[in-house]
């Protein structure tokens, strides 16, 4: 099967590297695959090597520069050429569908799937009106909405990264029916047959005998980690060790915090690492934290987690739910209770067989829920199988 992906991604972050899983799976199942995008990500060097930037590169990135509006503005005109490249490439290619990865007032995809007479499978991963509203402001807010809905309206199949954001969209009037529950996904293979010695000397761990939490992305203060160092300081986690594995603001805080706490040589801030070392690296953590994530997200970090054996502590929020059930793969704790996140940490500290326990079930629901890129193709296979 040929599909045309197309993106309009600049991040060098979590998105690139599923834009990039995503394609390698599906050639890797026999499709044949042609990127459309200002910056392609199978391809550039910085997109394979890259882990949770979360600085934009290439393309756009101009646009950073300019004021709200203008750059909104920009935005919605990205359509117009892209549209146009992807009818050359489409009437080239002769591909069985568009696969597009949603961006703001991005119609390209839209516009190209009904000019080439092929059916437009549309990835989802935020609300982003909604999620722009909130963080940097919209100048014209009805015209992104008017756009959104026109384009989840009018995809043959709208490929959601959890049933909570599929909710979202049903209420915007998606039809049900063509909601397709899309989770990121892991390379399962890449976690077998870890060295556990060789990646807690890579992280500086090698004379550590107490366990270690580990958190893997882009850190802001709203992850909480600065609880984890109080906890190590206060002496409410025994002999356990936190490594940070990225980049993010809230980084120069916490090392100073570390600091001041006495407790610099328990906290290890490993920085950002290239992703294609995550699954070794992980073997060196002994329990996984996504401390917060917002309400309709699917974390690519608590798949890597899983993947690697590790024990999960997380918000009990429903999207998570979708994936963890509270001990059997995860302890959950209140979304934004910092105590009970902390007697979670504790929890799991001090107890080894738990741990194990937690993290032998958390491989396996990765295997029983198909939570693989994959098994992301097949549902896609599925999905177009529905519209021929």
């Amino acid at each position: 099967m040929k599909l045309i992906y197309h993106h309009r991604t600049q991040a060098e972050d979590g998105q690139a590297v599923h834009i990039r899983s995503m394609i390698q799976a599906l050639e890797e199942e026999g499709h044949e695959v042609r990127e459309v995008a200002l910056v392609s990500r199978s391809e550039a060097p910085k997109a394979q090597e890259a882990l949770h930037q979360g600085k934009p590169s290439g393309g756009l990135r101009s646009l950073l520069g300019l004021p709200n509006f203008a750059r909104e503005i920009a935005e919605h005109l990205y359509s117009f050429p892209a549209r146009g490249r992807l009818v050359r490439a489409g009437r080239e290619f002769q591909p069985a569908g568009i696969y597009e990865r949603y961006a703001f007032g991005n119609r390209a995809g839209l516009w190209a799937a009904r000019s080439l007479g092929v059916p437009l499978l549309l990835e989802v991963n935020s609300p982003m009106v909604l999620e722009l509203s909130r963080t940097r402001g919209l100048c014209f807010p009805r015209w992104g909405q008017r756009v959104e809905r026109e384009v989840f309206c009018g995809a043959d199949r709208v490929l959601v990264v959890t049933q909570v954001l599929g909710e979202n969209l049903i209420e915007l009037g998606v039809d049900p029916d063509r909601v397709v529950v899309t989770p990121n996904g892991v390379h399962l293979d890449l976690y077998d047959n870890p060295d556990r010695e060789a990646a807690r000397e890579d992280l500086g761990l090698q004379n550590v005998s107490g366990p270690v939490l580990g958190f893997v992305g882009w850190v802001r203060e709203w992850h909480r980690l600065d609880l984890v160092i109080d906890a190590l300081a206060q002496g409410g986690l025994k002999d356990a060790h936190l490594v940070i594995i990225g980049g993010g603001p809230a980084l120069e805080g916490l090392a100073a915090q570390a600091t001041d706490s006495g407790v610099s040589e328990r906290v290890h801030l490993a920085g950002p690492r290239l992703h294609r070392s995550i699954p070794g690296l992980l073997s060196a953590f002994d329990l996984g934290l996504v401390p917060a994530i917002n309400p309709y997200a699917s974390p690519l970090k608590l798949h890597e987690y899983m993947a690697a054996g590790l024990p999960v502590i997380a918000p009990d929020q429903p999207n998570l739910r979708e994936v963890l059930q509270h001990e059997r793969e995860a302890l959950l704790f209140p979304p934004g209770d910092g105590a009970a996140f902390l007697t979670a940490c504790q929890r799991l500290v001090a107890d080894s067989e738990l741990r194990a326990d937690l993290g032998a079930a958390a491989r396996q629901s990765i295997l029983d829920q198909d939570l693989t890129w994959k098994g992301n193709v097949r549902r896609v296979e599925r999905a177009l199988g529905e519209l021929s």
